[in-house]
């Protein structure tokens, strides 16, 4: 069995889990890539710094998605969910003290810990019971466009606050100014945080039936589903398709540095373009999951990398001038139309793959163990490439990188297309 036909599930179900699944990463990514430049400013980093910091996420991470996975198979993703919203707000009361950058690299690998070990696969194989059968497509598009319009508000929010406490133009702006209006960003996106994981323990109900006993089973049991999920080939196809579509993903962290130092926009317009950027994903990621329900998720896979392929190849051309706002924006949506579709269409492919349910957590873990390694190697090289090579030109250097990983991905997205798709029949043990 795949995943097992039942009543549809209450709607709120599946927006309680859109408010969790963004509400844990606005603290240690979405502030970040919206508020690039005062961020980088007011914590006194430079990119590779700030890149470190991501690194030692994805370090912790790299760990967590394996063994997350195997938690994820034995426990109820309510509590697990929960937890890691509870674990995260209070992170974020840590960073709106500004702490050294020793602390904040401690504080980057304790937010891997709590979004990762503790939420990841809870989130996934939630929705993935969401959704049923025949609803994988739309079931991760309301998932994930969902999550870019809280991105989009939280994103907002902060721009709102941040401007109404700079009582001057921003170019007149102190530091110290700047500093405040952003602690009350940070202060009050915690709050927010925890407060949704209140919404998750008053609301977010278990399902008798979605984890198929697996919290009666023994963690031997649990952890054999390691050797059913790696005889599965479309487990390791996922892996490398994820890898090349989630570099796309970490290259919209410097979108609004792009339009501050290439554009010359000011910190609040450049951050505005990081949180307009935001709004398109729930467009995007609906229509992509409804596409991939009414075609294949793997034929959306091969779209989505040409279209990232696209817009990756337009802004390392270098083509784009200052004075250039309209070919600048239509360049990123496209580029961020390719990368939002792969927001959706990760894990529906799950079901195309014919991965079963009872090991969604083990495999999720799994694919994500290579999948998300740009969290490790992207922040540093991207660091790198915008310190080392200053203005324009570090851009195009990593909009080159991500031309590669495009290809690679594309190549991969139509071998899983074209190989024979056969129900996998897996031995699932039940207590």
């Amino acid at each position: 069995m795949i995943v097992s036909q039942k009543p549809k599930q209450p709607i709120f179900v599946i927006l309680i889990l859109i408010l969790s699944g963004e509400a844990v990463f606005i603290l240690p990514f979405v502030l970040a890539r919206v508020f690039r430049p005062t961020f980088l400013e007011v914590f006194n980093l430079n990119n590779l710094e700030l890149g470190t910091c991501f690194s030692i996420y994805g370090i912790v991470a790299f760990i967590s998605y394996l063994f997350g996975g195997t938690l994820a198979d034995k426990f109820k993703p309510k509590v697990l969910i929960a937890i890691a919203l509870f674990l995260t707000a209070l992170g974020g009361i840590v960073l709106a003290s500004y702490p050294s950058y020793t602390t904040l690299k401690f504080l980057y690998g304790y937010w891997g810990f709590t979004t990762i070990f503790l939420f990841w696969a809870a989130m996934i194989k939630a929705t993935r019971v969401w959704g049923g059968i025949k609803r994988q497509g739309r079931a991760f598009g309301f998932l994930d466009g969902g999550r870019g319009l809280v991105a989009a508000g939280f994103a907002s929010l902060g721009i709102l606050i941040f401007s109404l406490l700079i009582t001057t133009e921003i170019a007149e702006a102190t530091f110290t100014e700047r500093k405040e209006a952003f602690r009350y960003v940070i202060i009050i996106s915690s709050v927010i945080v925890g407060s949704i994981g209140l919404l998750v323990i008053l609301f977010l109900n278990n399902n008798p039936s979605e984890e198929n006993n697996n919290t009666r089973k023994s963690w031997s049991e649990t952890l054999s589903n390691f050797r059913i999920v790696i005889k599965i080939p479309y487990v390791w196809l996922l892996m490398i398709i994820i890898l090349c579509a989630y570099v796309g993903y970490k290259i919209t962290d410097i979108f609004s540095l792009y339009a501050n130092e290439v554009m010359l926009y000011d910190e609040i317009e450049s951050a505005k373009v990081g949180a307009y950027l935001l709004y398109i994903r729930p467009v995007i990621g609906v229509a992509i999951g409804f596409l991939a329900d009414r075609t294949r998720t793997s034929l959306m896979m091969i779209l989505g990398f040409i279209t990232m392929l696209v817009g990756a190849l337009i802004f390392s051309s270098g083509v784009i001038e200052p004075s250039m706002n309209l070919i600048f924006l239509l360049s990123l949506l496209i580029t961020a139309t390719g990368v939002y579709a792969f927001r959706t269409l990760y894990f529906a492919a799950m079901q195309e793959g014919h991965i079963p349910l009872a090991v969604t957590g083990t495999a999720v873990g799994l694919i994500s163990l290579i999948g998300y390694t740009p969290d490790i190697f992207m922040g540093p090289a991207m660091g790198y490439l915008l310190d080392s090579y200053t203005g324009e030109t570090g851009h195009q250097y990593v909009f080159m990188m991500l031309s590669v990983f495009s290809l690679v991905g594309l190549i991969a997205s139509i071998v899983f297309y074209r190989i024979p798709k056969r129900k996998v029949n897996v031995p699932i043990k039940n207590s």
